[in-house]
């Protein structure tokens, strides 16, 4: 009995020591817990003031490139179409080729009708030396018709003053008469001869005047018929504008194209550049010329790219949708928006790894520098 009331005391008096271990041990726990959970969050404040914060990071981001359409600028038959989707072109390279031979006979109608309107230049030239002649000679017929005119009007004078006197018969001085009518009839047909003379210089000269065969207009106007058909032949061939790959293209041998119709794409892979769609609350450290390091989802984690901030777009995607939200109504939801900010590419890593317009991209901007 004695052995049992001892286990019992003595258990008595080592449970409080026990629970007193065990709460020691608890709130140590506790202690290193909450330790834990303000140095983690001491951690993140850290890192997010002095690492994350001077970066904007998004996966929104797609390659872009100023795309040239091909369209051709001369209505024809389709005579070859010389590349294939896919293919790389250079600048300058024939695309396709339309059959040219009605611009060849635009061409050879616009080159005969500037030959004749040369020779109708130059004959005109001609004609203005031969008039200027025909007004001399006209004036020299006036002079001649008023100096007989007048010597005329004095033998009529003197003989109606022998008529009184009986100096003359009155036949003589009828003669006379006549002889003055027929000299102010002369002076009048040379005077109006003078002024036919005239008016016809002046017509020509007015077609001539102030300009040589070169540069005179109706040269000049048949001059741009023929450089219009020549470069309507010229644009029978259509060209790539620029080093690119071949894109959509939807032409075929025979098709008859029409203006503006648009016959395939030539996307310039060599200056691509990369559209990143950051939300309007991650871009207020972001400027022009911070620098960019981006990945692609085909060449993954292992390849950088480096680039450059151009600059934002004038408005968000919402803005210039087909369809724009209408904010102005009761049921309106506030939505963050996205402002595409435009990146440059390194053109020498771009001919290592060459991208295709809307591959995915992550892009990481630099705000610290």
């Amino acid at each position: 009995m004695d052995t049992g009331v001892n286990a019992a005391a003595v258990a008595a008096a080592t449970a409080p020591a026990s629970d007193a271990r065990r709460m020691q041990r608890r709130k140590r726990l506790l202690g290193s817990l909450a330790a834990g959970v303000v140095a983690v969050g001491v951690a993140g404040f850290g890192y997010n003031a002095l690492v994350a914060s001077h970066y904007a990071e998004t996966d929104n981001a797609y390659v872009g490139a100023d795309t040239a359409t091909i369209t051709p600028l001369y209505a024809g038959p389709v005579a070859q179409a010389l590349v294939q989707d896919a293919q790389a072109v250079k600048r300058g390279q024939v695309l396709v080729q339309l059959d040219d031979t009605d611009a060849r006979i635009a061409l050879a109608q616009a080159q005969a009708n500037l030959a004749n309107t040369r020779r109708r230049v130059e004959a005109l030239f001609a004609v203005d030396a031969t008039l200027k002649a025909q007004i001399a000679a006209r004036d020299a017929d006036e002079s001649a018709a008023k100096a007989k005119l007048a010597k005329a009007k004095i033998d009529l004078a003197r003989r109606q003053s022998l008529l009184a006197s009986g100096g003359v018969s009155a036949d003589i001085v009828t003669a006379a008469q006549t002889d003055y009518s027929t000299a102010v009839a002369a002076e009048q047909l040379a005077r109006a001869n003078y002024d036919s003379a005239v008016a016809a210089y002046q017509a020509n000269h007015a077609l001539i005047d102030g300009a040589t065969v070169d540069t005179n207009p109706q040269v000049l106007a048949a001059q741009a018929e023929r450089d219009q058909a020549q470069v309507n032949l010229n644009r029978t061939v259509i060209r790539a504008p620029v080093d690119g790959i071949v894109t959509s293209r939807n032409v075929q041998v025979g098709q008859q194209v029409q203006l503006g119709q648009t016959l395939m794409l030539v996307v310039p892979v060599n200056q691509a550049y990369v559209d990143a769609n950051f939300k309007e609350g991650q871009l207020a450290k972001v400027r022009p010329g911070q620098k960019v390091t981006l990945t692609s989802d085909i060449y993954g984690g292992g390849v950088k790219f480096h680039g450059t901030v151009e600059g934002f777009s004038g408005g968000t995607g919402a803005a210039f949708a087909l369809l724009p939200a209408q904010n102005a109504t009761g049921n309106w939801i506030k939505v963050v928006q996205r402002l595409p900010v435009r990146i440059a590419l390194d053109p020498d890593e771009l001919a290592k790894h060459p991208l295709r317009v809307g591959l995915s991209m992550d892009a990481v901007i630099d705000t610290a520098k």
